[in-house]
């Protein structure tokens, strides 16, 4: 039986006091979000705020970021509208990654056998080359391989080989990338 009064923040670190949280939601859904501000602006203020940002990265507007500081990105990757990047815990995207439109990775969960549902949490990989499609989910504790494919609405909850597509119906092996 849960008992949800029970439930604490224990083991979960925000990473930065309640000051730059506050400020960082404050530039997220004022300017960070909005359709007018420059993919070069956002691409700034995530490192402004501790992101690690490599070069040639594209974010588009309506992307959000839970907490900055728990973000890497690799060189030319891009991040496509209404992405979400819910990082409890660290979310690290490879080179040449696409995440595409209102895509979710999600650090974050609780423990349902746990009758104060703690927090289960645990990071994100996503590798070089590989894309996580329209709508997909990543769940805590994934790694997206190396070219691997995330199709279009569709959940992964285990790690997924390099050069493999998961669908609905399953998994298959990719051809090499030219």
């Amino acid at each position: 039986m849960r008992n949800l009064p029970a439930f604490t923040l224990a083991g979960y670190d925000k990473g930065r006091g309640l000051l730059v949280q506050a400020l960082w939601f404050a530039v997220m859904n004022t300017v960070f979000m909005a359709w007018f501000c420059p993919a070069r602006l956002r691409v700034a203020l995530l490192r402004a705020f501790g992101a690690t940002i490599g070069d040639g990265v594209l974010i588009r507007h309506r992307v959000r970021v839970l907490w900055p500081w728990k973000l890497t990105v690799g060189d030319h990757a891009w991040i496509g509208e209404g992405a979400w990047l819910l990082n409890l815990e660290p979310i690290t995207l490879g080179a040449h990654v696409c995440v595409s439109q209102e895509a979710l990775l999600c650090t974050g969960s609780h423990d349902h056998r746990a009758a104060d549902f703690r927090y289960r949490n645990a990071p994100i990989t996503v590798e070089d080359g590989a894309w996580v499609a329209a709508r997909a989910t990543v769940l805590a504790g994934v790694t997206v391989g190396h070219h691997a494919v995330v199709a279009a609405g569709t959940t992964l909850h285990n790690d997924l080989p390099e050069l493999t597509l998961h669908t609905a119906e399953g998994r298959r092996p990719l051809p090499m990338p030219v």
